[in-house]
Order: C-alpha cells, then structure tokens, then sequence
C-alpha cells in the first residue's frame, strides 16, 4: 500500500494504539480486520517514525485469525514458507503463491457464476432458490474478504471520510 493519499489513514502511536484518522477514535485489530472484511482502502503509519506499517498489521490480523478457531495454515506449510526466505527462490515462490491465489479465485469466481446460471435456467422452489442464494452470497463475501486480506482482490469503495 503505497499511495496513501486515497487512504484511511490509521497511526500506531508508541503505546501499540491504533489510532483511527477518519473516525477520530482508536481502534483494535478486530477493528482493522473488519475495514478490510467491508472492502476500506486503509494504510496503518507509525506516528513516531512516519513508515508505512500495514503489512505488520495485517500479518498481526492473520496470526489472531490462526490462532482463533480453525487455522488456514499447517505447521509444514508456515515452515515451508519459512525455509523460503533469503533463498534466491524468495521472489518465485512469492509470485507462485500470489499467482496461485489469484487462480484459485478466478475459479471460485467462475463456479459462483456456473451455478448461479444454472439457478436461473433451472428454476427451483422458491424456498430452495433463496436458501441458495443466501448460501452463495455468504460465499461470496468470505472469498472477497480472504483475498482483500491477502491483498489480491480489489475494491472499488472509497475510504469514509
């Protein structure tokens, strides 16, 4: 998150508080991950030193959502990632898990459209078709935020001023 012009901007003061600019208010993680679960452009600055710190932040989301509940990632894998770093392969597997994620959502996406396609030439009960579309628009929304965390998807919303 280079550009911060177009951004929330959020400042992390010395004492490890969040500091919300556009709400005038300091905010937890938990608050941070629901900015990217609603699609905000945000970007997290150290008020001491002026750097760009979201990257650490959304790492600290990530480790709260691993710790919490089912983790996304296995011990081998993290040690995999790991073993990665300052290797002269870092770079290549970095854009082979990008690019890897980027396709799996590009087939998410094609399945959500095949199925809703077939909702629609395929009428069901209409009790069916609601429970359905409910179903997929939850779906949906979970894709879009793991990959708005992850930094691949998109959004077009605007930071609240």
């Amino acid at each position: 998150m280079n550009d911060q012009s177009d951004k929330r901007i959020i400042k992390k003061y010395p004492n490890r508080r969040l500091y919300d600019t556009a709400e005038s208010k300091y905010v937890t993680l938990s608050d941070v991950r629901e900015l990217v679960l609603s699609g905000v452009s945000f970007c997290v600055i150290d008020k001491k030193s002026g750097e760009d710190i979201t990257r650490s932040i959304l790492l600290q989301i990530i480790i709260e959502q691993e710790e919490d509940g089912d983790p996304m990632f296995s011990t081998d894998v993290l040690e995999q990632m790991i073993g990665f770093y300052g290797k002269s392969v870092q770079g290549q597997a970095g854009d082979f898990i990008r690019s890897s994620l980027e396709l799996f959502q590009e087939q998410q996406q094609r399945f959500q459209e095949q199925v809703t396609g077939a909702m629609q030439s395929n009428p069901l009960t209409s009790s069916f078709a609601e429970v359905a579309q409910r179903n997929m628009d939850t779906w949906t929304q979970m894709q879009k935020s793991f990959f708005q965390a992850a930094g691949l998807g998109g959004t077009d919303k605007k930071p609240q001023d």
